[in-house]
């Protein structure tokens, strides 16, 4: 899979069939065709086969999708066969808001510890997950293998919490400061700006007035 060229936008869908393949599940639903996948996710169904045959397809002429292997083999594409330790920089509410996220933990993000430089916040437990002193950052990190790092700060310090991450052996950064960080090409960094977001919310609501 490595060897092919298939498209970021191929890839950001695939969370979304995730999801409501896992719905189907929940639904006791084992059986279904692309054309009522079409109805229930929103793409077409040439588009879900073209998207399915990026990594081998996975349904039968006649028959449709298993939905439990459908959903089983999305799940490995996305990596979510193995548990990921992560940690978060910046224990005010939107770290907050994340530690308390169950459903990280249930797909495998296993949140080991939060960190922030506010004195206030040393010692706070967040969901069991205790706030650390930033002194702690880079040794905790690496003595824990952690492999990703959210970064919820302000804007102002988010670059050098970047810096930090680059001198551990963390792989990868889910930032949520409005900034594009400047990080070594072998860190993998998605960024989740929300202001801009919420402008794009603001455009379609202005043209649909």
């Amino acid at each position: 899979m490595k060897d092919k060229n298939i498209s970021v936008a191929v890839i950001r869908r695939l969370p979304k069939y995730h999801r409501y393949l896992k719905e189907l599940l929940d639904k006791d639903i084992r059986r279904i065709s692309s054309k009522e996948l079409s109805s229930i996710i929103g793409f077409t169904a040439s588009q879900i086969r073209q998207d399915l045959n990026n990594f081998g397809g996975f349904g039968q002429q006649g028959y449709g999708y298993n939905v439990e292997d459908l959903y089983s083999e999305i799940s490995k594409i996305l990596g979510l066969t193995r548990k990921y330790n992560v940690v978060i920089v910046g224990a005010g509410n939107l770290g907050q808001a994340l530690a308390n996220y169950t459903s990280f933990g249930r797909l495998g993000f296993d949140l080991k510890a939060m960190f922030d430089i506010n004195p206030k916040f040393m010692g706070l437990k967040i969901n069991d997950v205790e706030v650390l002193d930033m002194d702690k950052f880079e040794s905790f990190v690496n003595e824990n293998d952690v492999e990703i790092v959210y970064i919820c700060t302000s804007r102002a310090g988010a670059q050098d919490v970047a810096d930090r991450i680059q001198k551990t052996n963390v792989k990868a950064i889910w930032n949520f400061a409005p900034i594009d960080l400047k990080v070594k090409e072998d860190i993998i960094v998605e960024n989740v700006h929300l202001i801009d977001n919420l402008l794009t919310v603001s455009y379609f609501l202005k043209e649909n007035l």
